[in-house]
């Protein structure tokens, strides 16, 4: 019997746990789109330090740009990095951008190849990904022009 109460607290706990963060991110979500950064910022942080793949997405935007933070490249490449080892298509985006520039981390051609690659053709996002690149090539955009042509695209 104790046992099977534990492993109901702790399922309890981890169910807890994902909800928390899901509502943190929607939250800071929601401040981020109104541009209320720090108070963003306030919210997204602990949803990304639990996991939350798309918070960790947006806390690296924050550091990448300066948004209720200060701009931090190394600490948007790390936070780009855990987002994108989840199989989140932005966040792979951004770090083959990283890569590319070396922004934040050491250039590597090769690597930015990769996670570009892996960004595009990721079934949950990668439509939207490549979408958005196709529209900063058609506006003129310097980097979106330099990664069709490391795509081959």
């Amino acid at each position: 019997m104790k046992t099977i109460l534990t492993t109901l607290l702790l399922m309890l706990s981890i169910v807890a746990r994902s909800q928390s963060a899901d509502a943190l991110y929607d939250e800071g979500k929601k401040l981020y789109d109104e541009k209320k950064y720090e108070l963003a910022f306030k919210k997204l942080l602990p949803a990304a330090q639990k996991g939350h793949k798309k918070a960790q997405y947006r806390v690296g935007r924050c550091y990448d740009k300066g948004h209720g933070v200060k701009e931090d490249n190394q600490k948007a490449y790390q936070w780009y990095l855990k987002g994108a080892q989840q199989g989140h298509a932005k966040s792979q985006y951004q770090l083959g951008k990283c890569y590319m520039k070396g922004k934040g981390c050491t250039k590597d051609v090769a690597k930015a190849k990769t996670w570009l690659t892996k960004a595009v053709k990721n079934p949950k996002g990668g439509d939207k990904v490549l979408e958005n690149l196709n529209e900063d090539v058609a506006d003129g955009d310097e980097d979106a022009i330099a990664i069709k042509k490391l795509l081959g695209k």
